[in-house]
């Protein structure tokens, strides 16, 4: 992978993601970087990009990349795994899809605490692994990553939060994700941490942009 170019060009980012609830973290996440921030709603003809990568990473690449090449702008992209001790480290880059290619955030919860069911809390261990891909129209890509260690709860508590985060819980603070606020999950959480690092790639590449928030 080519490494992105640092002649402070950069002034708008396009957050590669149709998922509202991922596309509003992210903007959190990026709401102090200086760069104008774009979704996809801005540009309702770019592509579907299929998620048939093996890890991760190649995910989070393909996404970045083909949206920073329909754009002609740096785009942003990130996948989450969830890997489960018990399970083998199941569901892993699945996790979206665990129950199904259709599946809900509910349907993947109740999946995965079926699975285990019987299981006792001190083999519950889990971590959630973010990778963020930067990409520039020209191909070139850059990533960082992100994880959390926490533990799956028996059951699901907490309204706040998508996905896994009812049933993921952090040790530290006896409570799952979706207990959180925002403001506390977007301080510790596995995307803050790898956006905190992809937010230092891309104030290095950014040059001073007047009104961003106009």
């Amino acid at each position: 992978m080519r490494d992105l170019r640092s002649d402070g060009a950069v002034k708008d980012l396009v957050v590669a993601t149709r998922n509202v609830h991922k596309r509003a973290e992210i903007a959190a996440l990026l709401s102090d970087v200086g760069i104008r921030i774009k979704t996809l709603d801005e540009f309702p003809d770019a592509p579907d990009v299929v998620e048939d990568g093996e890890t991760c990473e190649a995910n989070a690449v393909k996404k970045a990349q083909a949206i920073a090449r329909y754009t002609g702008l740096p785009a942003v992209a990130d996948d989450t795994g969830l890997e489960v001790d018990a399970l083998g480290g199941r569901p892993g880059v699945y996790a979206a899809r665990y129950a199904g290619d259709e599946a809900t955030y509910e349907d993947n919860c109740r999946k995965l605490l079926q699975e285990l069911r019987g299981v006792p809390s001190g083999k519950r261990t889990a971590r959630f692994i973010t990778v963020v891909a930067i990409a520039d129209p020209s191909g070139a890509v850059e990533t960082v990553t992100g994880e959390l260690e926490g533990a799956i709860a028996e059951s699901p508590a907490g309204a706040r939060g998508f996905g896994y985060d009812p049933v993921f819980v952090v040790p530290d603070l006896g409570k799952t994700l979706a207990e959180l606020t925002p403001e506390e999950k977007n301080r510790m959480s596995h995307r803050a941490r790898a956006f905190a690092k992809a937010k230092a790639r891309l104030r290095k590449l950014q040059s001073p942009v007047e009104n961003v928030g106009a």
